[in-house]
This record gives C-alpha cells, sequence and structure tokens, in this order.
C-alpha cells in the first residue's frame, strides 16, 4: 500500500468515476453516457471536461495517503558534488527533514554517491594493478563509504518506522470511517424526526475530522458514505424547512467552490492551481452536501467548466516546459561536443596537463550551468559527457604513469642511504654515528615515493642497518654500573617480599607501586624485574572487590609509570599507539553492529538475534569508555 508513492499523476487510474460528478445516481447514469467515444473518434466538450475531472479526482484520491509528504526541500545539483559533499548533504537531509519527505532527495544521492565511488574505486584498482599488483589481492576502504553506510542504515530505520506507524494509523482512520457509515445507516433505519437530522450532523463533523486511509479504499469509502448521504436526504421530506435550509447553504457553499475555482485559471504558478483546485474538489467531495436536484447539474457544470480551464493551462505550461528541456539538452550536447573535440595531443609536460585538465573543469562548469533536468532526461547526455571525457582522462593518466621516471631517481637515491647506513652499523664512534644515522634518516624521510615493487625491500634493508647499530647503542648505554646492580639487588629483595603476600587491600596495593617506583631506573637488560613485580600486582588486585573499569586502570597506570620512570619513551610511545588504535578499533565495531540493527525489521526485534547484537553493542561501549580513560591518561602526561 505504501509502496509506490512516486507514481505520476497520468498513472493512477480509478474505477469509480461516478463519485467525482454528481450527487445523484442519475447523474452517474449521465456522466458515464458522456464520457464515451464518438464514433468518428473525436472528443466533444463533456469528454475533454470528463478527462479534466479524472485527472483532478484520481490525483485526490492518491493523495489521500500522502499529506504528510508535501515538501519545498530544494534540490541541488549533486552530479557537480564531490563523495564528501554528498555525504554531507545526505546528512544534513536525514537531520532537518521529516523522514516521508526527502525520499526522492536520497534516491538521488545515492545514484550519484554509488556511480562515483564505482569510478573512485576501479581507478584505485587501476593504479594498484599498474604497480604490479595481484587482482585477486585489491582491496580498498574510505571513511566517507563508512559514514555513508551509517547514514543510509539510520535513513531506513527511520523511513520504516515511520511508514508502519503510518499504516497503523490509516487503519484506525479507515475503521472510524467504516463506524460512521454504520452509524449513519441506524440513522436512517430508525428514521426519528426528532433527532435524525442533530445526529446526522454530529456524524458529519465526526467523518470530516478523521484523517486519511488507504488510498485503495478511498474511493469505495467515500462513494459508500456518499450513497448513504443521499438516502439520508430523501428521508428528510419528513421535515422540509431543515432540507431546504440545509440545501440553501450547500448551494452557497458550493458557488463560492466555483468562484474560486474559475480565479484559479487567471493564476500564473499553475502547480500551485492545480493543488488548491484538488482542494476544492476534495470540499466539494467530503465537506459539502448536495443541493437541490433541479440545480444539481447546472451548478456541477460550472465547476467542471472551471476545472478544465485550470486543467488545460496546466498541460499547456507542461508542455511549453519540455520544449525548454529539449533546448537545455540541446545546450548541454554542444558542450558535449566541445570536449569531444578538445586537443591535447601536444600535451608534453606536468603543466601542459594541468592547464588542460583545468580547461576541461571549466567546459563541465559550462554543462551543468546550462540548466536542470528531470532524472530521466538527464541521465542519456550525462553518460555521454562521461563518454566524451574518457579519452581524456585516459591519455592524462597514461602520461602520469609514465612519470614513474621521478620514483626510479628516488629508488637510486634511497639506495644510496642503505649504502650509508650499512657502512655505519657496526661503527662504535657511538655519537657521531648516532647523529649521522639521524640525519640520513631525516634525509630518507625528504625523498619520494619509490616504485612500489622496491619499496618494502628497500625499507627493510635501511631499517635493519639503523636498529643494528641503534641496538648496540642502546645496549652499550645501558651497561650496568655498580650503583645499578645496588638498584637491582634492592628490587629482587623488595619482590622476594611480595611475592609472599597473598590478600591486599587497594591502598597497600598502590603503597607498593609507590615503593616500587622509589627505587628508581632501571638499566634496560634488567627490566624484566618490572615485568614479574606488574604480574605480581596484576594477581592482587584481581582479589580486589572492584569493578572492571578501575582494576584496569590501576593496572595501566602502573605499567605506564613504569615506563615513564624508566623513561622508557618508546615503550610509551608505543602504548600510546596501541590505546589509539584500540579506541579506533571499538568504534567502528560499534558503528557497524548499529548499522546492523537497522536491517532488523520492526518484527524481529524481539528475537534472539537481534537481542545478541544489542548487548555485543553494550559490551563494546563498556570496553571503549576505559580505553577512552587510559588515552586520557596518556595525554595528560608530562615527559
Amino acid at each position: 500500500m505504501l509502496e509506490n508513492r512516486e507514481e505520476k499523476v497520468e498513472d493512477v487510474h480509478s474505477n469509480h468515476e461516478e463519485e467525482v460528478k454528481g450527487e445523484t445516481a442519475q447523474d452517474v447514469k449521465d456522466s458515464e453516457a458522456l464520457s464515451s467515444e464518438k464514433d468518428e473518434g473525436k472528443i466533444d466538450v463533456e469528454d475533454a471536461n470528463k478527462k479534466a475531472l479524472d485527472e483532478v479526482e484520481n490525483k485526490i484520491a492518491e493523495d489521500a495517503e500522502k499529506d504528510d509528504e508535501r515538501n519545498n526541500i530544494p534540490y541541488k545539483e549533486y552530479q557537480q558534488l564531490d563523495l564528501e559533499s554528498l555525504v554531507d548533504e545526505l546528512e544534513d537531509l536525514i537531520k532537518k527533514n521529516p523522514v516521508q519527505q526527502i525520499n526522492k532527495h536520497v534516491n538521488e544521492i545515492k545514484s550519484v554517491f554509488n556511480k562515483k565511488f564505482g569510478a573512485l574505486l576501479a581507478e584505485k584498482k587501476e593504479a594498484f594493478l599498474a604497480e604490479g599488483g595481484d587482482s585477486i589481492d585489491f582491496q580498498f576502504s574510505s571513511p566517507v563509504k563508512t559514514k555513508y553506510n551509517t547514514l543510509l542504515g539510520d535513513y531506513k530505520k527511520k523511513r520504516d518506522q515511520y511508514y508502519g506507524e503510518l499504516e497503523k494509523t490509516f487503519s484506525e482512520n479507515l475503521e472510524r470511517r467504516l463506524k460512521v457509515i454504520e452509524d449513519l445507516k441506524q440513522i436512517i433505519e430508525e428514521a426519528d424526526a426528532n433527532t435524525m437530522y442533530k445526529s446526522f450532523k454530529e456524524l458529519q463533523n465526526t467523518w470530516r475530522s478523521i484523517g486519511s486511509i488507504p488510498k485503495s479504499r478511498y474511493n469505495d469509502t467515500w462513494r459508500t458514505y456518499h450513497h448513504h448521504v443521499e438516502r439520508f436526504y430523501d428521508l428528510l421530506h419528513l421535515s422540509n424547512d431543515f432540507r431546504e435550509l440545509d440545501f440553501k447553504n450547500n448551494l452557497e457553499e458550493k458557488l463560492q467552490l466555483i468562484k474560486r475555482a474559475e480565479e484559479l485559471a487567471e493564476l500564473d504558478d499553475v502547480n500551485e492551481a492545480f493543488k488548491e483546485l484538488q482542494k476544492l474538489h476534495k470540499a466539494w467531495k467530503e465537506d459539502v452536501g448536495p443541493v437541490a436536484l433541479e440545480m444539481r447539474e447546472e451548478i456541477w457544470q460550472k465547476f467542471s467548466d472551471a476545472t478544465k480551464k485550470v486543467h488545460d493551462k496546466r498541460h499547456e505550461h507542461y508542455k511549453q516546459m519540455k520544449s525548454q528541456y529539449q533546448d537545455i539538452i540541446d545546450e548541454k550536447l554542444k558542450v558535449i561536443e566541445k570536449i569531444e573535440n578538445y586537443d591535447f595531443s601536444n600535451n608534453n609536460s606536468h603543466a601542459d596537463w594541468q592547464n588542460s585538465i583545468k580547461e576541461i573543469e571549466a567546459l563541465r562548469e559550462l554543462y551543468f550551468k546550462a540548466g536542470k533536468l528531470p532524472y530521466s532526461k538527464s541521465e542519456p547526455v550525462w553518460q555521454k559527457l562521461k563518454a566524451a571525457t574518457r579519452e581524456f582522462n585516459k591519455a592524462k593518466n597514461e602520461f602520469y604513469k609514465k612519470e614513474k621516471s621521478d620514483q626510479q631517481e628516488n629508488l637510486e637515491k634511497k639506495q644510496e642511504l642503505v649504502n650509508v647506513a650499512v657502512l655505519l652499523k657496526d661503527s662504535e664512534d657511538w655519537e657521531n654515528t648516532a647523529n649521522n644515522l639521524k640525519r640520513v634518516q631525516a634525509e630518507w624521510k625528504r625523498i619520494g615515493h619509490v616504485p612500489k615493487k622496491f619499496s618494502d625491500k628497500i625499507w627493510k634493508e635501511f631499517k635493519t642497518a639503523c636498529n643494528h647499530f641503534f641496538n648496540r647503542y642502546h645496549q652499550q648505554k645501558n651497561s650496568i654500573s655498580k650503583e645499578q646492580q645496588e638498584t637491582i639487588n634492592d628490587r629482587k629483595e623488595f619482590l622476594d617480599k611480595i611475592f609472599a603476600i597473598k590478600k591486599a587491600t587497594k591502598e597497600e596495593i598502590v603503597d607498593l607501586i609507590n615503593q616500587w617506583s622509589d627505587f628508581g631506573k632501571l638499566p634496560r637488560s634488567a627490566r624484566n624485574l618490572d615485568v614479574k613485580f606488574n604480574k605480581v600486582i596484576d594477581d592482587l588486585l584481581e582479589k580486589l572487590p572492584i569493578d572492571k573499569s578501575e582494576l584496569a586502570m590501576i593496572k595501566f597506570v602502573n605499567i605506564v609509570d613504569g615506563y615513564v620512570k624508566n623513561e622508557n619513551y618508546k615503550r610509551l610511545d608505543s602504548e600510546g599507539h596501541f590505546v589509539r588504535k584500540k579506541v579506533d578499533e571499538i568504534s567502528k565495531e560499534i558503528q557497524q553492529l548499529e548499522n546492523n540493527l537497522g536491517f532488523f525489521t520492526n518484527d524481529s526485534e524481539d528475537s534472539p538475534m537481534f537481542d545478541n547484537v544489542r548487548d555485543k553493542i553494550e559490551g563494546f561501549k563498556d570496553d571503549l569508555e576505559i580505553w577512552n580513560k587510559k588515552l586520557e591518561y596518556l595525554k595528560g602526561l608530562k615527559y
């Protein structure tokens, strides 16, 4: 019922024409007679009127369940936006607008995003293969794609929830309308002249207060209601004063509707005129009752004539718009022709190609400035534009592939640095060699990329040579002095004492940690004592009745403070990198699981699988809180 919400007016059909034209069964027969085709295939005035009326009335039936989907959200040239901007637009749409009003916008963003991301993926894969990679090993991920998927999941979840609630509301409204019809039938059957008119008016007000119902039931429900309203007025001869007064009031209201319909034909905005005309027709059907029998045909004819004028003006407007579309298409095709004929055969340098890229981009801008087109007309022209730029992009890419000669020069420069590092790796001129290798490492960073197939190999050679020297350098620097040996002995004695402790309070454990820290810095060769101490402390902490978060932080702080005390900044930096990595991994895991929840239907939210995913999310959130605390502690350190 709620799926095909984008149908055009011309695609909507109804087999209930009789409800459109008047208030009596005779009117129905007259309208059916008027709708028949002439022998010679010509359409007379009545047929033209009927066509106009059918379009208005069918649109009303279609719109019966779409009142909340009206919007004035402006469309943008999504095709001109890059991937990040498209995602920003999608996020903005979802945040600032009702979910039922953005379907067309979301679909267009999806179409453009998928095409652009597909092109980017193909480009990345082509570059990967060109560098010697195997197709089966190709992988590419992007934060913008992750965010896009998350936003789409949020949108679908909100949309499904909205339409589920809407369908329930429509069903409830339908039941209320059917109840009014049953009550109206009861009034007619009882025919109590003293109360029937008052009861009828109350039911009429109730009917008007009820909201939208399913499109598929709209016409039948209204026809049934209208039938019993006419039955009521047929009985109302028992009280002619009431009936004549009602007929008079209804006539005045319908004349006002006719007057306004005639005024609509003079409005410049044909779309607004057509929208208001639908409201007039709905009021004619829903809000205003019958008039005296002798007046019905006359006022209906006036209303249908006014309707036809608005209808014809609107169709003429769209005919002119189609002509304008062709002008826009012609202008875009001229730009495409210029791109097709663009000469880049003499481009021999980076500067040449950069200039050509700017000129092609300027032509693309002219393409977009030529004007907007509906998607059905825009897509074929857009494909022509893509085809026109394909040869240019292909030649540009080939040129830049040849530019890899620069990478070959970089390879030669880095190979010279590898040779220097190998010569110095066994030197015992510690300080001078350390400074020289640091300068060599800085030079390495300044040199650009090398061909990918050599990148890993040459880096490993360079890193191995540098590490060989610096490992020897630190080992020499950390040789144990007499004073340091005394510190080691003191720590060993302290360890022997705490090994015997089976249970301790939190305060006692913190005191042990502080005492250990007071011993001073350990030489690198004796840092295994820190590991043993941390193991004992961890065992004691595990026995404390404290929550997971506090326990993890005490352990973490103990280890990190040890790194600071020993000036082990390399391990400290490594710990910081690890913590940031964990925060990022857990955040992505939560995001993925929350995205997965969006694919569950309302009916499956009570399933064990749904509960399992939700429990996992909560568990990851608890872990993320702990890792964020660790990160904050690291940020607060001064060293």
